[in-house]
């Protein structure tokens, strides 16, 4: 739900009312239903507003409470917020909405940066202090609400978009060269808090920042799983059939609690193990006439683009609304430059545009759905995790960047220009400090913690979050439960492996669904015309990479362009993905940036 943004100045000057108003007018997709601007000085903040919970103008953003002395701008949902009302009201406090935001303000002036350890959903805000001058900024556990920065020895600028931050201007787009490594090599993903331009960062998931009003910085880090047998005391000694009741228990209590909501809730209904499961568990609690949707292609280069016939099979057994929505190619080449757009940083995952089409007609019938991401990084439902088992903590490293890297640090020296070239391997700096740190038992275990606070995060996540948004469309994910993530962390990683991946929730789900959809193969998003790239897409991507713009800034070699060019489906990275694609992704991001 919605997009914020603001400005806190440090150098005795008050807020630019007019870049945040400039930054909140470019997030209109993110929040169709409303905007507003509040300024006290040095702080000025602004928002967009999607009514999801309070549809009435009590519910509008920014929120000021006057007795409190906070005004706040928030974005997301707070699922437990009618608990935390009743537990606030019962300590004094007296509300004029119905809305989350006045519970989120209510509960930062109870218990201060505190607060999110009451919080069970996803979110991102900023909360100006009248009598301090502080400014707080917070986000959700698992990163599933984005917030970006920019920041000079005058002021900080914040906002839910990347884009955003650019139409307030004044942002150092030069490209950052760590950030510029990872996308190269660490499958395409640039973990916090760096982007690909230099002037702009993010705020870490699980993490309360305070400003003050000189410019001086605390974070506070407020949650952590830990992936060991012991961090959970009530599920030491567990059987596996009892720890497949664990998990559907949780994920239950994890889909009931997105269903809050004052209009409507959907199903991205893949036909996979995960959004079937979140399908069958709503149908458990009595959820008629449920709206669900999947999406599907032409068939290109040999490969099927739809999954019907499994999502068809799933809403036949519940009885939902289903909504088949086959794309014609004709509609690809438009959506993926609308795509491109919308991204807050390059995703080379052709999902975006699979996200992108099915959130414009999903948009037309709902304001919320439930999806299933994140599945597959908790339970472990990847093919790089299984060559993880029994291979030794010290080797980890190694074994994950053969498995999971698109390519090695050495050969990014003929692939790049020199000027963008670092000596050092980052990337791989960065996997075997985050493997070896404390808190893992195996190094499994400790592949599952990376990806779920690195990978997920900035990622799928960031992926579903920029496309659904781009159409005033809220996603909410039960697999990303913090309560559920913590289960699955102290899971036995053999539990989590067995049946090719993913056997504890396949086996939790055999009591829900029909055999064809837990043991079918693993499907995705098939985006054919994108995985092999042809006619006007293979022209877009040429444009791209041999216009003015790419010969002016130079990052990739010359003669390595000309080699894809030529045979653009030849070359794979170690997943598969099309190393064309890869850097024509990045040049028309750039492009449609204007940077």
């Amino acid at each position: 739900m919605c997009g914020l943004s603001g400005e806190i100045r440090f150098d005795g000057r008050p807020a630019d009312v007019a870049a945040v108003a400039r930054m909140s007018e470019v997030m209109s997709d993110r929040g169709p239903d409303g905007s507003g601007l509040w300024s006290l000085g040095p702080v000025a903040l602004g928002h967009r507003r999607l009514k999801i919970i309070d549809l009435s103008d009590r519910g509008a953003q920014p929120m000021p409470d006057s007795d409190l002395g906070l005004t706040a701008v928030f974005n997301g949902c707070l699922y437990n917020y009618r608990e935390l009302r009743e537990e606030l009201e019962g300590q004094g406090y007296r509300f004029f909405s119905t809305s989350d935001t006045e519970v989120l303000v209510k509960a930062f002036h109870r218990w201060g940066i505190d607060c999110v350890d009451h919080f069970k959903g996803m979110f991102a805000f900023a909360v100006a202090e009248r009598d301090t001058g502080r400014l707080t900024l917070g986000r959700d556990r698992l990163g599933i609400k984005p917030l970006y920065l920019s920041q000079d020895t005058d002021r900080l600028r914040f906002a839910s978009s990347l884009p955003a931050l650019l139409a307030g201007t004044g942002v150092d787009t030069g490209i950052d060269r760590v950030a510029l490594h990872h996308y190269m090599t660490f499958h395409s993903v640039v973990p916090v808090e760096r982007t690909i331009l230099t002037g702009v960062r993010k705020l870490p998931p699980a993490t309360v920042r305070t400003v003050e009003p000189d410019g001086t910085v605390t974070d506070r880090r407020y949650w952590q799983p830990s992936y060991t047998r012991s961090a959970l005391p009530d599920c030491a000694g567990l059987s596996s059939s009892e720890w497949c009741e664990a998990v559907l228990d949780q994920l239950r209590v994890a889909v009931r609690r997105r269903m809050v909501a004052d209009v409507p809730v959907g199903v991205l209904l893949s036909g996979g193990l995960d959004s079937s499961l979140i399908v069958a568990l709503l149908a458990g609690e009595g959820q008629a006439g449920l709206s669900t949707f999947s999406i599907g292609f032409s068939a290109a280069g040999g490969e099927r683009g739809d999954e019907f016939a499994y999502s068809d099979l799933v809403a036949g057994e519940f009885g939902t609304d289903h909504h088949r929505i086959p794309i014609d190619d004709t509609r690809l080449l438009p959506a993926l430059e609308h795509a491109v757009r919308a991204m807050s940083e390059p995703m080379v995952s052709h999902d975006c545009v699979a996200f992108h089409l099915l959130s414009q007609e999903v948009s037309r019938h709902v304001k919320v759905v439930q999806s299933g991401q994140g599945a597959d990084e908790v339970f472990a439902g990847y093919s790089w995790y299984p060559p993880l088992a029994g291979v030794s903590r010290e080797d980890a490293a190694v074994t994950y960047a053969e498995e999971f890297f698109d390519r090695s640090h050495g050969t990014l020296a003929g692939i790049l220009s020199p000027e963008y070239m670092l000596e050092r391997d980052v990337s791989g700096e960065f996997v075997r400090r985050h493997l070896a740190a404390p808190g893992a038992d195996t190094a499994l275990d400790a592949v599952l913690r990376l990806d779920t606070e690195v990978m997920l995060v900035d990622d799928p996540v960031k992926r579903v979050d920029n496309m659904t948004m781009a159409f005033g469309l809220e996603a909410r994910t039960p697999f990303l439960d913090h309560e559920l993530v913590e289960l699955a962390a102290a899971c036995p990683p053999e539990l989590k492996l067995a049946s090719g991946g993913k056997g504890v929730l396949k086996d939790a789900a055999r009591r829900l669904l029909p055999a064809e959809i837990i043991d079918r193969p693993k499907g995705y998003f098939p985006v054919p015309a994108i995985r092999h790239i042809h006619g006007p897409f293979l022209e877009l991507v040429r444009d791209a990479l041999t216009g003015q713009a790419a010969r002016s800034r130079g990052l990739f070699d010359q003669p390595y362009v000309d080699k894809l060019l030529a045979a653009p489906d030849e070359h794979r990275t170690t997943l598969g993905a099309n190393a064309l694609w890869q850097l024509g992704l990045l040049e028309l991001w750039l492009q449609a940036q204007g940077v």
